[in-house]
């Protein structure tokens, strides 16, 4: 019997340490020019994805702060980002479009970060992350994740 469980306890192990392996984990700087230090992300379907979002700028927060929010395929960023502008309580991410959004981080100010996991949605195509802090969408502060298949 002692030897069925240890043999259970290692295969369990060893499972968790392959899913592990297989998660995909990109940082990204939100810098003061209001560009992604990353603006374009390649995944497979149904990956498991960690955003790591770091703002490594110096200005207050009521300057200079970032959020990274990846949505839907048909969603429109220009309306979740005008949108978002009345959301300032919500780390400007919209409540009431959370049906256009797949994962979002909170809002970062100069020397934090903020992680979120998700995972990649199934169907190949492009998806674009923004940051809505008011005036950074409009400026460029984007990018495109693609899923892939190998």
């Amino acid at each position: 019997m002692l030897k069925k469980t240890i043999m259970l306890v290692m295969f369990a192990a060893l499972s968790t340490m392959a899913i592990a392996a297989q998660a995909k984990t990109v940082e990204i700087e939100a810098k003061n020019s209001l560009k992604f230090s990353q603006e374009s992300i390649t995944v497979k379907p149904g990956e498991e994805v960690t955003i790591k979002l770091v703002n490594n700028s110096k200005l207050p927060a009521s300057a200079m702060a970032h959020n990274w929010i990846l949505l839907k395929a048909d969603a429109d960023a220009r309306k979740l980002d005008e949108a978002a502008a009345s959301a300032k309580a919500n780390d400007y991410v919209p409540s009431d479009m959370s049906d256009q959004i797949i994962a979002h981080t909170g809002l970062v100010a100069g020397g934090e970060s903020d992680t979120v996991t998700f995972t990649a949605p199934e169907a190949p195509g492009d998806y674009e992350y923004i940051c809505t802090f008011p005036g950074h969408f409009a400026a460029g502060m984007k990018g495109t994740l693609t899923v892939k298949a190998e």
